[in-house]
């Protein structure tokens, strides 16, 4: 059974009159192209397909809202990074993202981070570009690819480049590793 019973398609903005309202509690998932963003939202709302993955980097073009109860939204963000996708449509995601970091309503950001490359200068930006009032929480995604050892490094690792900025955790949409625990930081953020 989901922890989030009432999940559903807002909308795909491409533009920042497209929002939805600036009202309620919204949690934006962040992060490189092909880093398992869509795979993260989908492992932790429990839905299948909610949001479209893809093996090709650039999947996400616009900003996806998706609704887990009143007034209560996650928002999908297109990737940083390499993404297989025109420049004409790149240049329109910054004003779209920065609309964004304006709104009351946004509360946190769920960066996810490719386990086995750890937190690069893109991430890096991302913390800067994050206000003050945000909370800020790390996935290190796709650790089911790595090994005991080599994911408890890339914690660690992640642990002491974050230096306190954010929280931070291993996740596997894959196999269901540190979905409880992601669950559990969205729903108290949601609240």
């Amino acid at each position: 059974m989901s922890r989030f019973n009432h999940v559903q398609f807002v909308i795909s903005a491409a533009a920042p009159a497209q929002f939805p309202a600036d009202l309620g509690t919204e949690v934006a998932f962040v992060g490189r192209s092909n880093a398992g963003k869509s795979s993260a939202i989908n492992a932790i709302v429990q839905r299948q397909g909610l949001a479209r993955t893809s093996k090709t980097p650039g999947r996400t073009q616009l900003l996806n809202f998706f609704e887990l109860g009143p007034q209560r939204r996650l928002v999908d963000l297109p990737g940083y990074g390499y993404a297989n996708v025109p420049e004409k449509h790149r240049s329109t995601w910054p004003p779209l993202i920065n609309a964004l970091r304006e709104r009351a309503s946004l509360k946190g950001l769920f960066v996810i981070v490719d386990a086995r490359r750890g937190v690069k200068d893109g991430d890096e930006g991302l913390l800067e570009w994050a206000q003050p009032t945000h909370r800020v929480h790390v996935l290190l995604s796709k650790a089911d690819k790595l090994t005991r050892n080599e994911a408890a490094a890339a914690l660690r690792s992640a642990s002491e480049a974050l230096a306190g900025r954010a929280s931070v955790q291993l996740f596997s949409a894959l196999r269901g590793n540190g979905v409880e625990e992601a669950q559990d930081t969205l729903r108290a953020w949601l609240a």
